[in-house]
């Protein structure tokens, strides 16, 4: 084999490698995006949610009055919900875990104010009280659609980038493991807004 020919081999398979590794790095990028996009949707559906608890209070309380402790402690609840705040590109697992610890702390005091409501009939008959249940309840479904495709778009990109020789494009260029959404003791399902009004 010429010299000239070695080169033309050599440049050839230096060029093949490049190609591979710009294709890896992209697949990279766009499973990325993917885990990004996947949790403005979980953003967006707990967002959802707390824009329906002050609804929610404001009918509730016009016919409990007294209860302002659930009122309050809800409302602080949501406020402490929606201040913790994730970057997806490089949120860590104790990230995660603030995030879904505010928000589990939320559906506790809306599981109390709920609680309140079955005590008064006059609120399970209200027209106003029964679509934002029915929304509540709705967005709930939502919350665990989204949750679920987080956990496997992040799965997917995880798998993408731990692969070999993947893991040695991930590693030069800074792609992290993404933590997934962990399910809460004793959590097999979202809570059954509705049955909470039923006699």
């Amino acid at each position: 084999m010429s010299k000239k020919t070695t080169w033309i081999v050599v440049i050839a398979a230096i060029a093949a490698v490049l190609f591979w590794a710009f294709g890896k790095y992209n697949a990279m990028v766009t499973a990325e995006e993917n885990v990004e996009n996947a949790w403005g949707q979980v953003e967006n559906q707990y967002q959802r949610r707390a824009d329906l608890i002050p609804n929610l209070v404001s009918v509730v309380k016009q016919f409990a009055k007294h209860e302002t402790e659930v009122y309050e402690k809800t409302m602080a609840a949501r406020a402490r919900a929606t201040q913790v705040t994730i970057d997806p590109s490089n949120a860590t697992p104790e990230q995660l875990a603030a995030f879904q610890q505010a928000q589990g702390e939320l559906s506790q005091a809306l599981g109390r104010l709920m609680a309140v409501a079955e005590s008064y009939p006059e609120i399970k008959s209200n027209q106003n009280f029964l679509q934002l249940q029915s929304q509540l309840e709705g967005t709930e479904n939502r919350i665990t659609v989204a949750r679920n495709t987080f956990n496997d778009t992040a799965k997917e990109f995880n798998i993408l980038i731990r692969k070999f020789p993947n893991n040695i494009i991930a590693s030069m260029f800074g792609f992290q493991k993404k933590p997934y959404f962990e399910a809460e003791e004793g959590a097999n399902k979202a809570p059954d807004v509705k049955s909470m009004f039923e006699d």
